[in-house]
C-alpha cells in the first residue's frame, strides 16, 4: 500500500514535467503572441504582416544603438529589439544586429564616424545631469537597411526642434513599424516611381523645391515637365506636384491634366490665389494684393474643392522682425497672416505631426460632387482664426493694435484637404474638335472618368518653397523659419502626402499606431509620498501575518483533529 501511495503521487509530478517538455518543444516551431495592451502596441499591421511575408531573400538590418545610453534612448533599444524579433518571427530573412559606433581606437572612431557622416548619419549628443555631475553622452540613433545592394538610412528618433524627451522617446516608438516597414519596401522595390514638377505657369523654380526634390530622390526618380513639348501626360509619371503656379492655364493644359488624372494620375495641387508677400508690404507700406487668374476654378470644383479668394488669419502663428525705430532696432512680432498649423486629424499623413508654417494661406471649400469624393481635411487653422476677402489693404499697422479674440471667430478653416475617389471629368460633353485631334494623334480614347485616385488641394504654394541664404546662395532645409530659428514639419507633411498617395500597400497605415505616454504625476506622488510609502511597506506585512495566522489555525485545527 506505502508504495501504491508513491506511486500515485509521482503520477501528477511527471504528468505535468511531462506536459512542460511537449510545451517547450513545440514553441520551437511555432510563435505567439498576445497583445493585452490597451494601445495594442505589440499588434502590427495587416499590410506589415503582408510584406514581410513576401521578403524571398535576406533583408539585413544594422541599428546603430547601442552602448552608453540615456534611460529613455534604452526603451527605444527594447523597443526595436522586440519589434524586429517580431519581423524575424514572420519572416527569418529579416536578420538584424546592433552596434556601437563609438567602440574602438580614437582613430578607429573618428574613421567610422566620416565614413557615416557621408551617408548622412549624424551622432546626438546628450547633456545628462547626475547627482555628482553632468556628462555628455556621444550616441547614434540609426538604423541601415540592406537588400540587394540597396540600402536606406532609417532616423529612429523623430525629433520636434531637436528636443529629446520622453514624449519624443514615446512619439519614436510609435513610428518604429512604419519607418523600418516603409525602409523594407524601399529597398525591395527594384524601379521607382516618378514624381514630376510642373512648370511653365510661373512655378517654383528648381532652387525654391531644391530640398522637397532631393529627400524625393532617396525614393522616387524625381524631374520636371513642360505641357509646351507634349500632346499627353505619360502615364509613367506616378504623381504630378503643381507647386504655386502664377500664370493662367490654357485650356490645352488643363485638358491635358484632366485626361491624365482620368487615366489615374494623381496631382498635388500647392496654390497660391492671392498675389502677395512679405517683400511686397516691405516695398509698398499700402499693399493692395490680387487674386491671380490661375483660370484652375472650374477644374478644382469639378473635382471637389474649390480655393478661395481670400486670406487666412490665425493667432496660433509665426513671427516676423520689423524695425520699430528709426535707428533700425528691430524686434519681433506676431504676423497672424502666417498661421502655425497643428494637425488635430489621426489621419496617416499628419497624426503626430509637427506645426506646418503657411504663408498667406487661403480657405478650400469642398464641393459636392458628380460622383462619391472621400475628402479629408488635413489641415486647418485654429479655434482663433478668421478670414479678410479681396478687395483689403495690407499693412504692418495691425500690429500696433493688440488682437481681439472676439474678431478670430471662425475656427477650423481647411487649407489642406485630401481627395480620392473616382473623379469626373472636366471635358465631358465639352471635348473640342481640337481636343480629339489631339487624342487621336496619340490614339488615346477619351476618359469621362477616373478609376480610383488621389488628389491633395493645399491652399498656400509655399508650403513647398525653401529659402537660399543671402551668404551663400545655398538652399535652406524646407520648413526653416528664420525668425524664430525652427524647422517645421512642412517637409515631412508634403512627403508624407506623397507616401500616402502612392503607397499602394498600405503600409503607412502604421503611422496611425500611437503608444501612449503615461506620465508619473509628480505633484500628486511628492504630496501623497508619505501614503504610499506607508502602504507598500505595511500591506504586505500585514498581509503575509494574516496568511500566517490562518495557515497555523488551520494547521492546528487538522491535527486536533
Amino acid at each position: 500500500m506505502s508504495k501504491k501511495n508513491n506511486i500515485q503521487h509521482w503520477i501528477p509530478i511527471i504528468f505535468i514535467v511531462g506536459i512542460a517538455i511537449v510545451i517547450n518543444m513545440l514553441s520551437g516551431y511555432f510563435y505567439t503572441s498576445f497583445d493585452l495592451t490597451g494601445d495594442k502596441r505589440f499588434t502590427m499591421t495587416k499590410p506589415t504582416k503582408k510584406l514581410l511575408k513576401d521578403v524571398k531573400d535576406v533583408v539585413f538590418i544594422k541599428v546603430l544603438l547601442d552602448g552608453d545610453l540615456p534611460a529613455g534612448v534604452k526603451r527605444l533599444q527594447s523597443s526595436t529589439q522586440e519589434l524586429l524579433d517580431d519581423f524575424h518571427s514572420i519572416n527569418s530573412n529579416i536578420e538584424y544586429v546592433f552596434a556601437n559606433p563609438g567602440v574602438g581606437s580614437v582613430e578607429e572612431i573618428n574613421e567610422r564616424r566620416l565614413e557615416l557622416a557621408k551617408d548622412g548619419i549624424y551622432p546626438t549628443n546628450l547633456r545628462v545631469k547626475g547627482a555628482d555631475e553632468t556628462r555628455e553622452i556621444l550616441f547614434y540613433t540609426y538604423a541601415i537597411v540592406t537588400y540587394g545592394g540597396r540600402t536606406r538610412v532609417i532616423n529612429l528618433v523623430d525629433k520636434k526642434g531637436g528636443v529629446l524627451d520622453e514624449r519624443t522617446i514615446n512619439n519614436s516608438i510609435s513610428l518604429l513599424e512604419f519607418k523600418f516597414a516603409n525602409a523594407i519596401s524601399k529597398v525591395l522595390q527594384v524601379g521607382q516611381k516618378h514624381v514630376a514638377f510642373l512648370n511653365g505657369h510661373g512655378e517654383l523654380t528648381l532652387e525654391q523645391t531644391v530640398d522637397f526634390r532631393q529627400t524625393l530622390r532617396n525614393s522616387y526618380n524625381v524631374g520636371t515637365f513642360n505641357l509646351d513639348s507634349t500632346h499627353i501626360i505619360p502615364k509613367q509619371i506616378s504623381l504630378l506636384i503643381i507647386a504655386k503656379p502664377r500664370f493662367k492655364f490654357p485650356e490645352k493644359h488643363k485638358f491635358m491634366i484632366d485626361q491624365y488624372i482620368m487615366n489615374g494620375g494623381k496631382v498635388m495641387w500647392l496654390l497660391d490665389r492671392i498675389g502677395v508677400n512679405l517683400d511686397s508690404l516691405y516695398r509698398n507700406p499700402r499693399f493692395a494684393p490680387v487674386d491671380l487668374p490661375l483660370n484652375l476654378d472650374d477644374q478644382l470644383f469639378k473635382y471637389g474643392a474649390r480655393v478661395q479668394p481670400n486670406l487666412v488669419l490665425d493667432l496660433q502663428c509665426t513671427k516676423i522682425e520689423l524695425a520699430v525705430d528709426r535707428e533700425g532696432t528691430k524686434d519681433l512680432f506676431d504676423w497672424y497672416y502666417h498661421p502655425l498649423i497643428i494637425p488635430q486629424s489621426d489621419h496617416p499623413i499628419v497624426k503626430g505631426l509637427d506645426g506646418v508654417n503657411l504663408y498667406f494661406p487661403s480657405r478650400i471649400d469642398t464641393i459636392k460632387t458628380k460622383t462619391d469624393i472621400k475628402k479629408t481635411v488635413l489641415l486647418a487653422s485654429s479655434e482663433y482664426s478668421r478670414e479678410q476677402f479681396l478687395p483689403v489693404q495690407l499693412n504692418f499697422e495691425i500690429l500696433r493694435y493688440k488682437p481681439l479674440p472676439e474678431k478670430f471667430n471662425k475656427p477650423n478653416i481647411p487649407i489642406g484637404i485630401m481627395l480620392e475617389g473616382e473623379f469626373p471629368s472636366l471635358y465631358e460633353a465639352r471635348v473640342t474638335r481640337e481636343m480629339r485631334e489631339t487624342l487621336d494623334k496619340i490614339d488615346s480614347p477619351f476618359q469621362k472618368r477616373s478609376p480610383k485616385t488621389k488628389m491633395l488641394v493645399v491652399g498656400d504654394g509655399d508650403i513647398a518653397k525653401n529659402l537660399i541664404s543671402p551668404k551663400d546662395g545655398s538652399p535652406v532645409p524646407l520648413g526653416y523659419n528664420r525668425w524664430v530659428g525652427y524647422t517645421f514639419a512642412n517637409k515631412a507633411f508634403l512627403i508624407n502626402s506623397v507616401e500616402y498617395m502612392l503607397d499602394e500597400s498600405g503600409i503607412i497605415e502604421a503611422r496611425t499606431k500611437e503608444v501612449k505616454l503615461r506620465l508619473l504625476d509628480k505633484v500628486k506622488a511628492k504630496k501623497e509620498a508619505i501614503k504610499w510609502q506607508l502602504i507598500n511597506i505595511l500591506v504586505p506585512l500585514i498581509l503575509l501575518a494574516l496568511f500566517g495566522l490562518v495557515f497555523n489555525w488551520r494547521r492546528k485545527r487538522k491535527y486536533a483533529r
